[in-house]
This record gives C-alpha cells, structure tokens and sequence, in this order.
C-alpha cells in the first residue's frame, strides 16, 4: 500500500499576486516542500491540484475572478514548481478538487492508498471540501485509507470578517468531527 499527498492550491494566485492572495500563507511553502520531498523519495505518489479558472467561471459569483487559464496566479509558486515534473497536476475549476476532471482516475485507484496527507490553501475552504470528499468517497467504497491534514503545511487568508486563526479552527474541527485526522 502506497501514500498519496495532495498538494492544494499552493499558486501564486493565493500566496504572491492575485485578488485573492495572502503573503502570510508563504510560510507554510517550506512544510510543503518538505513532504513533497519526502513522499517522492519513498517512492509515494504526489498531487499538485491548481486553480485554472474559465473567464466565465460559475466559481466567480462567490469570489472575484482569480487564477485564470494561462495565467501566472494559477502557477505553483517557485519554490514548488522545480518538482512538478514529478508531481500529477490537476487542474480544476471549482474550490473542490475532488470533482475535477483530472481527479477522475486518481478516484477510481484511492483504494491503493492506505494513507492520504492533504497540504495546502485555503484550509477552510478548499482543502476543507477536500478532504471531506475523499473521507466521504472511501467510507462509500469501505476503502481502508486514513485521510490526514497536516495543520503545520496549511494556512488560510486573513482579510476583515475572516480571521484566518478563526477559520482555521473552526475547520479543523469540522474535519475532525468527520473523521479526518489533523496533525
């Protein structure tokens, strides 16, 4: 049995320029690197999902356009992108990965995965969906694969009316009161 970590959202579209980016959430790109490095080095296969949204993106009625197709937001940031040759990239057009058209067959080989880590932005919201999805898929499948959250390479933006503190914690509980282990 292998382990998978996905790798969510880390771009420039949220981390360096964009209307939705947060400098703050720079801080967790060396946590990240260090799990990529380690899951590639033990032979254990590597997700980098990205935002790479459609001008005409449904996603955009909730938040201002971001992370466009071709566009640098929707690139991993710098200190990442040197293993994406080593890593599957999915792009999706929603906050949640799970239903992306790259997932597809990545989903239909979870049962392969006794361990899942997921890494990444927004905490509270995309990893959050994610996570939620994948628990939900396996315990459908009864497929024995713990789904993880490292707390420590996970971060989400800090604007008024949304303290990321506050965020943070209120969905790390959510996915703990859903089965999902938070490290």
């Amino acid at each position: 049995m292998k382990k998978l970590l996905i790798v969510v959202d880390m771009i420039n579209g949220f981390i360096t320029e964009g209307n939705l980016h947060d400098l703050n959430i720079a801080k967790i790109i060396p946590n990240c690197e260090k799990l990529i490095q380690q899951f590639l080095k033990n032979g254990d296969d590597v997700i980098a999902m990205r935002d790479c949204h459609t001008e005409d993106s449904q996603e955009f009625l909730a938040y201002p356009p971001h992370c466009l197709v071709g566009s640098n937001e929707s690139e991993l940031v710098d200190e990442l992108k040197k293993y994406q040759d080593e890593m599957t990239i999915v792009l999706k057009n929603s906050t949640n990965g799970f239903f992306a058209p790259g997932f597809e067959e990545i989903k239909q080989d979870l049962n392969n995965y006794n361990e899942i880590l997921l890494v990444g932005c927004c905490s509270d919201i995309c990893v959050l969906q994610l996570a939620l999805s994948l628990k939900t898929y396996c315990n459908q499948h009864n497929y024995d694969c713990k789904i993880k959250v490292d707390s420590k390479a996970c971060a989400t933006f800090n604007i008024p009316g949304h303290n990321n503190e506050e965020y943070d914690k209120i969905a790390y509980n959510l996915m703990r009161s859903n089965g999902i282990i938070v490290l």
